[in-house]
């Protein structure tokens, strides 16, 4: 099950890693804050440059999470962006990402949440440090899931102007 662990966080930490570095640094084809604040301004957020930051910071945070270090932190981040992307960008397109739905992002949000129940496994910081078994368990997975519903709830209703969430349920 270690090995498992290790290959699911390095893949999983490593692409919400270079997702973020798109985002933040314009790395691998990337926009850039510039252009990530351009797409958060064009669905309707009001500080765009502050959004694209937090944004990126939460999937750049996918090296705490393939490192396996402050496990529930690096999942919370990634599962805040991703139920975020899924309620502002993808839901209204359905579920297969081949329509732009929220297959895949539905999928990286259950990777960070399984992962704060199992824990990071034997191959990570969390265990080098002795912290894995006081910070996994299916309460720490509970409490993930739920503060990033929450988080991701307040981002988009109170950081949305009202218009753009009306139309983009129209």
């Amino acid at each position: 099950m270690a090995y498992g662990l290790l290959l699911l966080r390095i893949v999983t930490g490593g692409t919400m890693f270079g997702h973020g570095a798109q985002k933040l640094f314009g790395w691998f084809g990337g926009g850039g804050i510039r252009g990530t604040a351009g797409f958060f301004g064009s669905v309707g957020f009001r500080a765009p440059v502050v959004m694209a930051v937090l944004a990126a910071l939460g999937e750049t945070g996918g090296l705490l999470f393939a490192a396996g270090f402050l496990t529930p932190l690096a999942s919370l981040g990634l599962a805040v962006v991703m139920l975020t992307a899924i309620g502002v960008v993808h839901w209204p397109k359905g579920f297969w990402n081949s329509a732009g739905g929220y297959e895949f992002n539905l999928l990286l949000l259950t990777v960070a949440v399984a992962v704060a129940a199992t824990g990071p496994g034997r191959f990570s910081v969390d265990r080098a440090i002795g912290w894995d078994d006081n910070i996994s368990g299916a309460w720490w997975a509970l409490g993930v899931a739920a503060a990033a519903a929450a988080i991701s709830f307040l981002t988009v209703n109170l950081f949305r102007r009202q218009q753009v969430q009306a139309a983009a349920t129209a």
